[in-house]
């Protein structure tokens, strides 16, 4: 894991020296309060959760944990800044302000990834070459948006919704934080928003990047917590709309709160995504695409490609190919940039990956790891490949959120579409095959949201993103992304 073998000519491995980014760059505050009407203030719980580097299990700071009466604070602000400021004022003015946060996040975007690594976990070379960079691409776009809603086909005088309850998930914090206030703000909107329990730190130095920008106060309020202050966001009588990103299950739990009140909702939750690979796919392009839908972001991603159907007569070479690429990958410290797989986010979830992996060993599929060594301090699981995987099988059906790969094989397209489909999710697909007709076809009857044909985890803001079934409804991104935040 921490080396690269080269042929017989080589006289033995060659190791990779440390190469980690800075740390001193963050100055992270021993305790952070709640960001409402534009300033820094104490929760009136008094009550404060520790967020720590999944990494060392070290803690970083303290966070307030905001009580029902924060939440009223911040809703009560985001109404105050919608009616008399921010719903008043012309697109371009507000696209200026956008324009101004995506700056500012570009400037910043070397404290912002060294923040998001020690309080994710996730590698350096990815929060700097893809959370980061696409955060700010993000409100690059709505900012050009903000003018222009009246041409976005969403009939010829769009308005905005109000006040926007939005709760985002742990995977890409920065990230979604983006994908959500971005185009909320773009349309009008005002937002009150709470990021997840375990990585909070970078959506409160973007609150900062608001105080920079000059952001009205009252416009974005951030209120930090654990599941009760999610609850309560989601269900205060004040949110003319909500937006979360998380699991399914809590997904569930909004929409039934949310039925029958009026109030607009987009959920983006879990998935199970298939990989599918037919005989006359690029091999080596394959295999990246393969390490790159599972392994990325240690597979903390929704739209993971967590299943891989290989045509049966490719199985046999493709698969040794596969095992070789893994002994290549990194396991490691998330700030030195030759990492390639960083650490679980938390020990909850460390604890759900593991039980689903035995629950495969236990119902007869192979698990396979590459030799790597773990750090003895936080939380850690090597990239597993199970092989022998039935339909049947709970890694087969639930989502793991973890670099494990379940493998199955199919010997017609018509199976694998059947195979691909036979999942309560819809969120992703990947589709690996040189013949466009072959493509096209498959990718028509895939039930899920986001397919994408020789390539994988490929995003963009013009390209609308979102899930069928279990998975959500809803779009986020793009021209349709903005329908969720419009009346």
């Amino acid at each position: 894991m921490t080396t690269l073998e080269y042929g017989p000519l080589d006289d033995g491995p060659l190791e990779y020296a440390p190469a980690p980014e800075a740390r001193s760059i963050v100055a992270i505050r021993p305790s952070y309060d709640l960001f409402i009407d534009g300033e820094f203030t104490e929760a009136k719980s008094e009550e404060r959760i520790v967020t720590v580097n999944p990494a060392d299990e070290q803690p970083l700071a303290e966070v307030a944990a905001a009580g029902e009466a924060d939440v009223d604070r911040a809703f009560t602000a985001a109404r105050r800044a919608y009616e008399g400021v921010w719903s008043r004022l012309p697109g371009a003015e507000r696209g200026k302000y956008l324009f101004r946060i995506a700056r500012i996040i570009q400037e910043r975007a070397r404290e912002l990834a060294v923040l998001e690594s020690l309080d994710n976990g996730k590698p350096i070379k990815e929060t700097r070459d893809v959370d980061v960079p696409l955060a700010a691409a993000h409100f690059f776009y709505h900012a050009g948006w903000a003018d222009k809603l009246a041409h976005a086909g969403l009939g010829p005088s769009p308005r905005p919704l109000g006040v926007v309850a939005q709760v985002i998930p742990w995977n890409f914090p920065l990230l979604m934080l983006a994908w959500k206030i971005a185009p909320a703000l773009a349309c009008g909107n005002t937002v009150v928003l709470k990021p997840a329990e375990t990585t909070p730190l970078t959506a409160l130095v973007f609150a900062e990047i608001c105080q920079e920008a000059d952001l009205p106060p009252g416009v974005v309020n951030i209120v930090t917590g654990a599941g009760d202050t999610g609850r309560a966001v989601v269900a205060h009588p004040e949110a003319d709309k909500i937006a979360f990103t998380g699991s399914t299950e809590v997904g569930r739990e909004i929409a039934r709160a949310v039925a029958g009140t009026g109030r607009r909702l987009t959920l983006e939750l879990g998935g199970k995504g298939a990989n599918i690979v037919y005989d006359d796919a690029p091999l080596d392009q394959a295999v990246e695409g393969i390490v790159t839908g599972i392994f990325f972001n240690q597979g903390h991603v929704c739209c993971a490609g967590s299943r891989l159907l290989v045509q049966e007569s490719l199985a046999e070479e493709l698969l040794p190919r596969l095992r070789a690429r893994i002994e290549r990958l990194r396991l490691g410290d998330p700030l030195d940039k030759n990492t390639d797989i960083g650490a679980i986010n938390s020990a909850a979830q460390l604890a759900r990956i593991r039980e689903l992996a035995e629950a495969g060993a236990n119902e007869g599929a192979e698990p396979w790891s590459p030799a790597c060594a773990i750090p003895e301090r936080g939380y850690w699981y090597p990239p597993t490949v199970f092989t022998g995987v039935a339909q049947s099988h709970r890694i087969a059906r639930e989502e793991i959120f973890g670099p494990v790969l379940s493998v199955l094989t199919f010997r017609t397209p018509e199976e694998a579409v059947t195979k691909a489909n036979n999942t309560p999710y819809g969120l992703s697909a990947g589709v690996w095959t040189e013949k466009g007709s072959r493509m096209l076809w498959t990718a028509a009857r895939l039930r899920a949201g986001v397919v994408w044909c020789n390539t994988f985890n490929q995003f963009d803001p013009a390209s609308p993103f979102g899930g069928y079934k279990e998975s959500g409804y809803g779009r986020e991104g793009g021209r349709h992304g903005l329908e969720a935040y419009l009346g």
